[in-house]
């Protein structure tokens, strides 16, 4: 009886609100039964905002399917519901199901047997705080043939750089930080042995506003949780109620908005081809070389162009430069990528490849195996997620990428270890958990207002790179890194937790590495850089003054602010009420929800059979 009365209410609606109301009707009775049902209200953009009569409608199929979950209608329930089986989504899954936070969590990704396609390279010591933050949650990454889920590693790292303001093209520049490859199948298997269930569904929804999805229905939240309609392999849809949603579906996610209102820029874009190879080496004179690359020591950047035989190679690779990335795996078995570290619009792949062969070619080395190949497509930068969302996004969903670099791994993993943190705080926090509070805890835990300021400063970062020649990066990278390690090794991470991020956390460190870097750069890098950042401040206003200097406040913050649009000043009604009754000469109460008289208020009385969160909420003024 109370399915169908519930149901019976939900079709009331959708007669009334799509036949018979006006514009400004229809919001007053959404408004109204949003607060009856208990759905979640959050603060939303007032362009999100419509009377149309298909706007009804699909918040009239929203309301059946809030009926058919009140009354039990799904076909599994969880505390966390995550989307998305990357390193993202295994982390937090992983994270959230261990010991120290004991949820019930479901994974839920089609392509959940399928193998990670990236090769991963972290600098060791950042690794090592990973380990180590994982490992206080009770989960060990294990694995590889160094252990600690790392495939290989290498004491130092070789940056090439010559060709311009007399560099000989020859001449390596040696850094003494060492580097790693993270072995995927080893991370990939660390992050799956936890508690948490796996669902090969995925999810269909669309955000079209903060907290609204299309198709109507596929997706509802309420103040208990949300109910999400995911698609099988099999083209059949499940219907999934869970407290919390997170998504790690990546960059172009279509469940987390970004927040184009605040100024931002557009993301640029990493693209690389690369290959895991095994090389000739019955010719080669040195067999601790291949070509020029040492096998003892990473190649994080070859950024020469002495491989180019015609001007018109050259002057290409000049203009749309790329580098060489270079890890000697073992014996005559290397992985190479040839990348463009950030551009608008990207470099082709097929571009990618071509010069990765001719610079092989150059160099003398002789492919006899291609083992695996690599088609690498990263967005950087690009706008933050909006806030009030429900739905919390980690990793590319959440703009965790790097915006200058690329980097993102380290930064992902660690961030998930923060917004566990966060959930199983707000979780814990009493009986019946405030969730529109849980999501901006998490979502807080990762952009923190420093946080943003942090990564304001990068973004014009990337912004700067994109807009450089390889003349101009070479001088770029190689005053980068005659900085102090700290210095630069911090503004590579870029990320709370992660090693050296002290140097980059607080608007002077800001500024002074700044200072330091730009003293550094070749004449002509440094003058461009300078009328860089005063083009940039004029175009896009606030973001990196704020970023290092003590001026014009904070990114707006993340943290839960109690929407009180619809509850209003409390004390003052209460007061209100109390002289009311007191009163000789006013003798009717204000009735809660009925204040226009109208006959349509009979559509917001039908409630009484709603469940008891419902009636309770009736009552409140």
């Amino acid at each position: 009886m109370m399915r169908v009365s519930v149901v019976v209410f939900a079709l009331v609606l959708v007669h009334r609100t799509t036949g018979f109301l006006s514009t400004s009707t229809t919001t007053r009775t959404t408004q109204s039964t949003q607060r009856a049902l208990g759905i979640s209200s959050l603060r939303q953009p007032t362009s999100s905002v419509s009377g149309s009569r298909s706007s009804s409608k699909a918040f009239a199929r929203t309301l059946v399917l809030q009926a058919a979950s009140t009354a039990g209608s799904y076909d599994d329930t969880c505390d966390v519901l995550v989307l998305g089986s990357g390193p993202a989504g295994r982390a937090i899954a992983s994270l959230l199901s261990s010991p120290k936070v004991g949820m019930d969590v479901l994974l839920a990704d089609t392509n959940f047997d399928k193998e990670w396609v990236p090769n991963y390279g972290v600098w060791t010591n950042e690794w090592d705080a990973i380990l180590e933050a994982y490992k206080s949650f009770g989960v060990e990454l294990k694995g590889g043939l160094v252990g600690g889920s790392i495939k290989r590693e290498w004491p130092v790292t070789d940056c090439y750089f010559g060709g311009s303001f007399d560099i000989p093209t020859e001449q390596r520049m040696r850094l003494d930080r060492p580097y790693k490859q993270v072995d995927k199948n080893a991370l990939r298997d660390s992050l799956t042995t936890g508690k948490f269930r796996r669902l090969d569904a995925k999810h269909f929804s669309t955000a079209i506003s903060p907290n609204i999805y299309s198709p109507a229905g596929s997706l509802v939240h309420d103040e208990d949780g949300s109910t999400i309609q995911l698609e099988k392999k099999d083209g059949t849809v499940t219907t999934i109620r869970s407290k919390l949603i997170v998504d790690t579906t990546g960059h172009e996610t279509k469940l987390v908005l970004r927040d184009t209102r605040d100024p931002y820029s557009q993301p640029g874009f990493q693209i690389a081809y690369g290959a895991l190879v095994e090389v000739d080496e019955t010719s080669s004179p040195d067999k601790t070389q291949i070509g020029p690359y040492d096998k003892e020591a990473m190649t994080l950047f070859d950024y020469r162009t002495d491989h180019f035989n015609s001007q018109p190679g050259v002057d290409k690779a000049t203009a749309a430069p790329t580098f060489m990335y270079a890890m000697p795996i073992k014996d005559n078995q290397i992985f190479f990528e040839e990348t463009s570290l950030v551009a608008r619009p990207g470099v082709s792949l097929q571009e990618c490849k071509d010069r990765y062969k001719t610079r092989l070619e150059h160099h003398g080395i002789k492919v006899t195996k291609v083992l695996e190949e690599e088609f690498c497509y990263i967005p950087m930068g690009g706008a933050l997620p909006v806030r009030d969302q429900r739905v919390m996004g980690l990793g590319g969903s959440a703009a965790m990428v790097h915006p200058s670099t690329g980097y993102h791994l380290c930064r992902c993993m660690m961030g998930a270890t923060k917004m566990a943190d966060a959930i199983q705080k707000e979780m814990a926090s009493g009986s019946k958990p405030n969730l529109d509070k849980v999501a901006a805890s998490a979502y807080h835990s990762l952009w923190t207002p420093e946080n943003i300021r942090q990564r304001n400063f990068a973004v014009f970062g990337g912004e700067f790179l994109m807009k450089q020649d390889v003349v101009g990066l070479r001088g770029f990278f190689d005053g980068f890194f005659k900085l102090p390690l700290p210095l630069w090794g911090g503004f590579l991470a870029g990320w709370p937790g992660l090693p050296f991020n002290d140097k980059h956390e607080s608007w002077f460190a800001r500024m002074w590495f700044g200072l330091s870097f730009i003293v550094r750069l070749p004449l002509p890098v440094a003058l461009d850089m300078a009328t860089s950042i005063a083009a940039y401040t004029v175009t896009e206003g606030v973001p990196l003054p704020q970023s290092v200097t003590p001026f014009l406040g904070e990114p707006n913050s993340y943290e839960y602010d109690r929407n009180t649009d619809n509850v209003g000043d409390v004390a003052v009604k209460a007061e209100a009420r109390r002289m009311i009754t007191e009163s000789t000469v006013t003798e009717d109460l204000p009735v809660a929800f009925n204040d226009d008289g109208n006959d349509n208020a009979d559509a917001i009385a039908v409630p009484i059979v709603a469940p008891e969160s419902a009636k309770e909420k009736v009552a409140a003024l």
